[in-house]
């Protein structure tokens, strides 16, 4: 336990630390994304994984508090991280297609169990300043994305990147929540990304909301990558229901698939 607890007290004095440098420049850039490297490492490797299992129930109790500090500053960090990665394309302007590589095989495996056509209309809860998710999905499959986020900056910076990376893609950004958009009963598709902590909450208040055939992709992390995101938690069975939950264990999150509870599985269309 005291290996455990002294890295997560490092990286969270690490994250407090690069969210004071802050300044609206890139200029602490280089910085900050060492530590997230670093930090992405450490919850995915095999054996800090296996020490955070062999952990009692008392000592688990005991790095809560911890846990839930690491996980605040981690998410205040990958929204920085993400602000800097777009002043930065921004104030360079080249090399745009570079950014489309890394991260497009990630993007295929979360969606490769249900299918987004062009006639689907998804929503990212959490679009963040650089929205590479609006980006991948409008450009692959035409279908029409839309990214919200509370934190308005985001939104703006992510609004010039839309246009410099897909100025021709039906994607719009939003500054709202999810429960101001007037038509999401007509989505489709929603994506919770890892570090919306009302994600369950919003899952619920989705029943009603959401039309019947709705299907609802949650990244998560539990066990020792939920230091980084917020795990999955238990839903309510007469709404919903977990059609899937894709563990990828080299990946800083995993994604769990929810359907209503009484939908009807579809052939070929935009269910699973």
């Amino acid at each position: 336990m005291e290996k455990l607890q002294m890295q997560m007290l490092q990286f969270r004095d690490s994250f407090a630390h690069a969210a004071v440098l802050y300044d609206g420049t890139s200029r602490y850039m280089m910085e900050l994304e060492n530590t997230i490297d670093c930090f992405s490492a450490f919850i995915t490797n095999e054996d800090y994984q296996r020490d955070w299992l062999a952990l009692s129930q008392q000592e688990l109790a005991m790095l809560n508090p911890l846990v839930m500090e690491l996980r605040a500053s981690s998410a205040r960090c990958v929204a920085i991280m993400e602000k800097y990665r777009a002043l930065k394309l921004l104030e360079k302007g080249d090399n745009k297609n570079d950014y489309f590589f890394n991260i497009e095989a990630s993007i295929e495996k979360e969606f490769g169990s249900f299918q987004i056509t062009p006639d689907s209309k998804v929503v990212l809860v959490g679009s963040g300043a650089f929205p590479m998710t609006p980006l991948l999905i409008a450009k692959r499959t035409g279908a029409a994305v839309t990214g919200i986020d509370i934190d308005e900056e985001a939104v703006s910076l992510g609004e010039k990147i839309v246009k410099l990376l897909g100025a021709d893609l039906p994607i719009q950004l939003k500054h709202t929540e999810l429960e101001q958009l007037d038509w999401i009963g007509e989505t489709t598709h929603i994506i919770f990304s890892s570090t919306v902590s009302l994600k369950y909450h919003l899952l619920d208040w989705l029943f009603d909301a959401a039309n019947p055939e709705v299907v609802v992709a949650m990244r998560y992390g539990d066990g020792l990558k939920s230091l980084f995101n917020f795990p999955m938690e238990e839903v309510d069975s007469r709404k919903w229901k977990l059609v899937e939950a894709a563990i990828r264990p080299t990946h800083i999150f995993d994604v769990a698939l929810y359907s209503k509870a009484l939908a009807p599985v579809m052939q070929g269309g935009d269910r699973i």
